[in-house]
């Protein structure tokens, strides 16, 4: 059986000069492709390097993280449907996208609803070119889950091509992407002691559909983790 480990940010390896490491690695463990999932302007050049010096055992997706939105979001966004023309190696999603509850300002309300704000439309604005594209879309949720939902119901976007990753959601919610067609990627979370209702999630959704991720150098599974 070939796997393919659906969500890594290979940045941390490439920076210690052991991307052929990892590689093999992860080929040993039966894993013969790896995504690198892209967040903000700083990485999507070095994600598309990545991938095309190492095809086919790396591929690469370029998406504004909602961690990553800041005011100046429109025009960091303007430059990234150029990753999907030209003769450079193009992304095979779009993302990762979405929105964050849990990293919003704490101290600051005001703030925290401008960023809340900035966020939504960032997300909008990604759907739409995502849809205009017919790409798959990587879709970051943290507590925002109803909010995420509802925005790519109003998109139009095929919900085939969306895949929440880190899926930390329960069977409620896993049947709401199930019923649209979606998918759900689960992590070494799916290990821990606290997660029974991560793992409801993945029977709902089934070994047939089963998706999984290491979120490399992230959510080490059980008994590795820390």
């Amino acid at each position: 059986m070939e796997l393919i480990d659906s969500h890594t940010h290979l940045e941390s390896f490439a920076a210690k000069g052991d991307m052929e490491g990892a590689i093999e690695r992860a080929r040993t463990a039966g894993v013969t492709s790896l995504i690198t999932v892209g967040t903000s302007t700083e990485d999507w050049a070095a994600y598309r390097q990545i991938a095309t010096t190492h095809q086919p055992s790396v591929s690469f997706t370029a998406g504004l993280h909602p961690c990553a939105v800041e005011s100046n979001w429109a025009d960091e966004l303007a430059t990234l449907p150029a990753y999907w023309s030209g003769e450079s190696l193009s992304p095979v999603a779009l993302g990762e996208c979405g929105l964050d509850r849990f990293h919003l300002p704490k101290q600051d309300a005001v703030k925290a609803e401008e960023v809340w704000g900035w966020q939504q439309a960032a997300f909008r604005a990604q759907l739409a070119l995502a849809r205009e594209l017919a790409c798959p879309v990587v879709v970051h949720s943290r507590g925002a889950f109803g909010e995420c939902v509802e925005l790519i119901d109003e998109s139009g976007v095929d919900w085939a091509k969306i895949v929440f990753h880190c899926f930390v959601e329960g069977p409620a919610e896993m049947t709401v992407l199930r019923e649209r067609g979606g998918w759900g990627s689960f992590t070494g979370i799916l290990t821990y002691k606290s997660a029974e209702a991560v793992r409801q999630a993945a029977l709902v959704q089934g070994l047939d559909r089963l998706m999984i991720e290491t979120d490399a150098p992230y959510l080490t599974p059980v008994p590795h983790r820390g």
